[in-house]
């Protein structure tokens, strides 16, 4: 008696004009989760767009009040907000304030967190992980809390309503967090690159500038990008520090449309259009280098 089992035809070989069953690959989406991921996406950018749309929407429109009637802006269409801010108003002013206070508190913050970073990544001395921890507990406190202090210490050695003044304040809450950022950075930049450039002569300092910091631009753009876009358009500090009508910055250049009994709308949106320009404009030269430096600045920080 044969020992072997014969498989039924119909199983060993397929019916004639059958379609072969198709096996979805591991981690591939059905057609059903697809169109469901790609709605919420899609949903989350008008969410997302929406602000930034009725704004705009809101500055083409001649009145003040057009924002309660938004459907009769379609109708009066005009540019005239725009013309009145760049015309009638300090915006070229504010904004020479805004660039030149966010632009200086960017490249020394950013270079002051670099060198702190730096050193806490690859030099162990003593006291180097309470450094880091301390300048971490700096940004737990409101800034509510810290107006009234920074405003007695900048009268006290005269640095109210000047810019030198502003920046100081600026730089001691971006340093920390670059700081951080960065020193999570160079932890991932092998210590090698380092040790060839001593081997080649270089003092710690040049192996710093010269060959570690170019290796580090994704995480000097996370930073940098971090400082400006905070400070580009900051009110509190601005509004407390600077007295002076002739050195208000961008946003607090705004307020001035808002008044104890009345808002101008429409050249308060036209304003914030022309504020977020430069912004965009900055992430756009940035924006390559982003996410390669939050992501390895993130891995080991």
């Amino acid at each position: 008696m044969s020992t072997t089992t014969e498989r039924p035809a119909a199983a060993a070989t397929a019916a004639p004009g059958a379609r072969p069953a198709k096996f979805r690959p591991r981690g591939e989406s059905s057609p059903l989760s697809k169109a469901l991921s790609h709605g919420v996406l899609i949903l989350a950018s008008l969410i997302a767009l929406f602000p930034v749309g009725w704004i705009l929407f809101v500055s083409l429109g001649p009145d003040k009040t057009d924002y309660l009637h938004p459907g009769e802006i379609f109708g009066k269409l005009t540019l005239s907000n725009y013309q009145h801010v760049l015309a009638d108003t300090d915006f070229f002013t504010w904004f020479g304030n805004a660039l030149l206070v966010s632009g200086i508190t960017t490249v020394f913050g950013v270079l002051l967190a670099a060198t702190t970073g730096y050193a806490v990544s690859r030099m162990k001395f003593p006291g180097h992980k309470p450094l880091m921890w301390s300048l971490l507990v700096t940004q737990m406190f409101p800034i509510a809390v810290l107006i009234v202090p920074m405003y007695t210490m900048l009268s006290e050695l005269g640095l109210l309503d000047s810019y030198t003044g502003l920046i100081l304040v600026y730089s001691t809450t971006t340093v920390p967090y670059c700081a951080w950022l960065l020193k999570g950075y160079f932890d991932t930049i092998p210590v090698e690159i380092d040790e060839a450039g001593r081997v080649d002569g270089l003092s710690p300092f040049g192996t710093f500038w010269r060959l570690v910091l170019p290796l580090a631009r994704p995480g000097l753009a996370v930073a940098a990008f971090y400082s400006f876009l905070t400070y580009w358009a900051e009110v509190p500090f601005a509004s407390t520090f600077m007295l002076s009508s002739d050195k208000y910055t961008l946003a607090v250049g705004l307020q001035s449309f808002v008044s104890e009994h009345d808002a101008q709308w429409n050249l308060m949106a036209a304003t914030a259009v022309l504020i977020a320009i430069p912004s965009a404009a900055f992430f756009y030269l940035v924006q390559r280098h982003l996410v390669t430096g939050l992501t390895a600045g993130a891995s080991k920080s």
